[in-house]
């Protein structure tokens, strides 16, 4: 049995749109692949200033867990930022 490879490596970077809300997080996608931002993974979560994530948003994220189907992503910039630091090691 062959296993498809996954379509997000951790720590990767890129640009999403969100497709469908529900108060647990936002789905998303990116080149037809969809992914997962956890409500505490968006800014709004930490930011009343900040509005909620909405169908059609597009977000800067990075790759928490590519293993998780769907991938589990964040717009957090501090996980941005770690990230970075991580794939310059």
């Amino acid at each position: 049995m062959t296993s498809e490879p996954m379509p997000f490596l951790n720590h990767q970077e890129l640009d999403v749109t969100v497709t469908a809300v529900s108060p647990w997080g936002a789905q998303v996608e990116s080149n037809g692949e969809v992914g997962f931002i956890d409500q505490v993974k968006h800014p709004s979560w930490w930011n009343a200033e900040m509005p909620p994530p909405r169908v059609g948003d597009r977000l800067h994220v990075v790759v928490l867990d590519a293993s998780r189907n769907p991938a589990r992503f964040s717009a957090l910039d501090s996980d941005i930022q770690v990230a970075r630091e991580l794939r310059s090691l």
